[in-house]
């Protein structure tokens, strides 16, 4: 099954695209989970303490049991004592969630759909800049009427990253390196007639 969709800057003509990736419902709890996995796996979870059975020292008892008058103590790197081990040290740790690819590839179909209903989706023929030059791509930008958007590529243009990176508010990104945290964080998504059908071969 396939669906119509219109092809920026290029009056009349519309772009035949699979409904399988782009005119799918919604599904707000898959989404969440996909995108809350996704970021647990950025964290990097290297926090560690050392335990009084890992700091170094403390073999002997500082002092005999009685007759001294002070408390007992067995070791100086008691988790009381200045420079001993923490009681319940911190230890690296993975935060990473288990998603497979079918969840990951229905997220993403979901999320480009709703781009698609919600008007937020621009496909455009080419977005080949003359010249690396900022000015360039506030021009593209004007163009689209896109303020805040990410940019999705086919394969890296490095005029187009080069022309790019200044702008607070804008993102270049080639298609193979496209995340569900990237398609919500942008009001506009602009994607190139080549990276759809990356798109679709990827998640059809």
């Amino acid at each position: 099954m396939s669906m119509t969709l219109q092809l920026h800057g290029a009056a009349g003509k519309d772009l035949q695209v699979s409904e399988a990736a782009f005119g799918r419902d919604f599904n707000e709890g898959l989404v969440h989970q996909v995108v809350t996995a996704y970021m647990a796996a950025g964290r990097s979870g290297t926090k560690a303490q050392k335990t009084r059975a890992q700091v170094r020292g403390g073999g002997a008892k500082p002092w005999r049991q009685k007759g001294t008058g002070r408390a007992r103590a067995g070791s100086i790197r008691s988790p009381i004592w200045v420079g001993g081990g923490r009681a319940f040290a911190a230890s690296p740790r993975s935060y990473e969630q288990k998603v497979n690819r079918k969840m990951y590839r229905a997220a993403m179909r979901s999320l480009l759909s709703e781009l698609v209903r919600r008007g937020h989706l621009k496909i455009v023929e080419s977005l080949e800049l003359a010249e690396p030059r900022t000015r360039l791509m506030v021009d593209k930008l004007k163009e689209l009427n896109v303020d805040s958007g990410l940019f999705v590529v086919e394969a890296f243009d490095e005029k187009l990253y080069l022309a790019s990176r200044n702008l607070p508010d804008v993102e270049v990104l080639e298609v193979t390196a496209l995340d569900p945290v990237s398609l919500l964080r942008y009001d506009q998504v602009v994607m190139t007639v080549a990276a759809v059908r990356r798109l679709e071969e990827k998640l059809g």
